[in-house]
Protein backbone atom coordinates (compact mmCIF):
# COMPACT_ATOMS: atom_id res chain seq x y z
CA UNK A 1 0.00 0.00 0.00
CA UNK A 2 3.06 2.21 1.09
CA UNK A 3 4.15 1.82 -2.64
CA UNK A 4 1.19 2.31 -4.46
CA UNK A 5 0.96 5.72 -2.74
CA UNK A 6 4.71 7.16 -3.51
CA UNK A 7 3.94 5.80 -7.38
CA UNK A 8 0.69 8.17 -7.26
CA UNK A 9 2.80 10.75 -5.09
CA UNK A 10 5.11 10.88 -8.11
CA UNK A 11 2.49 10.79 -10.82
CA UNK A 12 0.94 13.55 -9.57
CA UNK A 13 4.21 15.51 -8.72
CA UNK A 14 5.46 14.74 -12.49
CA UNK A 15 2.04 15.07 -14.39
CA UNK A 16 1.72 18.80 -12.48
CA UNK A 17 5.50 19.88 -13.80
CA UNK A 18 4.50 18.93 -16.98
CA UNK A 19 4.68 22.34 -19.45
CA UNK A 20 1.75 22.66 -22.27
CA UNK A 21 3.35 24.06 -25.15
CA UNK A 22 0.09 26.83 -26.48
CA UNK A 23 -2.32 27.72 -23.61
CA UNK A 24 -5.72 25.98 -23.61
CA UNK A 25 -7.16 29.15 -24.00
CA UNK A 26 -4.98 30.16 -27.69
CA UNK A 27 -7.36 30.15 -30.89
CA UNK A 28 -7.48 27.64 -33.01
CA UNK A 29 -6.29 29.63 -35.89
CA UNK A 30 -3.25 30.60 -34.12
CA UNK A 31 -2.78 27.02 -33.20
CA UNK A 32 -2.85 26.22 -36.77
CA UNK A 33 -0.21 28.46 -37.61
CA UNK A 34 2.02 27.84 -34.53
CA UNK A 35 1.81 24.21 -36.19
CA UNK A 36 2.82 25.08 -39.85
CA UNK A 37 5.75 27.03 -37.88
CA UNK A 38 6.70 23.44 -36.69
CA UNK A 39 6.43 21.99 -40.10
CA UNK A 40 8.82 24.30 -41.08
CA UNK A 41 11.98 24.62 -41.39
CA UNK A 42 14.28 26.27 -38.01
CA UNK A 43 14.54 29.98 -38.64
CA UNK A 44 17.30 32.06 -37.00
CA UNK A 45 15.88 33.64 -34.79
CA UNK A 46 13.65 31.48 -33.52
CA UNK A 47 10.08 31.28 -34.66
CA UNK A 48 7.73 32.47 -31.81
CA UNK A 49 4.11 33.45 -30.76
CA UNK A 50 3.18 36.66 -28.54
CA UNK A 51 0.03 37.97 -27.38
CA UNK A 52 -0.69 41.03 -26.22
CA UNK A 53 -3.52 43.60 -25.88
CA UNK A 54 -3.56 46.21 -28.21
CA UNK A 55 -6.21 48.70 -28.35
CA UNK A 56 -8.39 46.94 -26.32
CA UNK A 57 -8.47 43.62 -28.24
CA UNK A 58 -6.17 40.18 -27.70
CA UNK A 59 -3.87 40.47 -30.58
CA UNK A 60 -0.79 37.53 -31.38
CA UNK A 61 2.23 39.02 -33.08
CA UNK A 62 4.62 36.73 -34.53
CA UNK A 63 7.95 38.51 -35.25
CA UNK A 64 10.36 38.95 -38.54
CA UNK A 65 11.83 35.56 -39.25
CA UNK A 66 14.94 37.88 -40.70
CA UNK A 67 15.67 40.28 -42.32
CA UNK A 68 13.20 42.22 -45.05
CA UNK A 69 10.52 40.24 -43.70
CA UNK A 70 7.34 41.29 -42.49
CA UNK A 71 6.08 40.54 -38.73
CA UNK A 72 2.41 40.08 -38.93
CA UNK A 73 0.47 41.00 -35.85
CA UNK A 74 -3.37 38.89 -35.85
CA UNK A 75 -6.47 39.24 -34.09
CA UNK A 76 -8.05 36.78 -32.13
CA UNK A 77 -9.89 35.63 -35.48
CA UNK A 78 -6.46 35.70 -37.37
CA UNK A 79 -7.45 38.51 -39.13
CA UNK A 80 -4.46 40.35 -40.41
CA UNK A 81 -4.20 43.31 -38.65
CA UNK A 82 -1.05 44.81 -39.74
CA UNK A 83 3.10 44.24 -39.83
CA UNK A 84 4.27 45.97 -37.09
CA UNK A 85 7.74 46.02 -38.35
CA UNK A 86 10.28 44.43 -40.30
CA UNK A 87 10.10 44.93 -44.63
CA UNK A 88 13.36 46.94 -46.11
CA UNK A 89 12.76 49.84 -44.24
CA UNK A 90 12.41 47.70 -40.97
CA UNK A 91 9.24 50.17 -40.00
CA UNK A 92 6.45 47.50 -41.05
CA UNK A 93 3.69 48.31 -43.37
CA UNK A 94 2.39 51.74 -41.53
CA UNK A 95 -0.98 50.04 -40.57
CA UNK A 96 0.26 49.92 -36.97
CA UNK A 97 2.99 52.69 -35.80
CA UNK A 98 2.17 52.55 -32.26
CA UNK A 99 1.88 48.70 -31.62
CA UNK A 100 5.32 48.70 -29.98
CA UNK A 101 4.25 51.99 -27.85
CA UNK A 102 0.49 50.61 -27.13
CA UNK A 103 0.77 47.13 -26.79
CA UNK A 104 0.35 45.63 -22.81
CA UNK A 105 0.52 42.80 -20.93
CA UNK A 106 3.03 40.75 -22.96
CA UNK A 107 2.56 37.04 -22.58
CA UNK A 108 4.84 34.55 -24.56
CA UNK A 109 2.59 31.97 -26.34
CA UNK A 110 4.84 29.56 -28.22
CA UNK A 111 8.36 29.96 -29.15
CA UNK A 112 10.40 27.16 -31.36
CA UNK A 113 13.01 25.16 -29.10
CA UNK A 114 14.17 23.25 -32.28
CA UNK A 115 18.42 23.79 -32.97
Amino acid sequence: MKSAIVVLFFLLITGACTKEDIPADTPACIKEKIEQMKKASVSNPPSSVWQYTFNNQTVYYIPPMCCDVFSNLYDDKCNLICHPDGGISGMGDGKCPDFFEKRKNEKLIWRDDRK
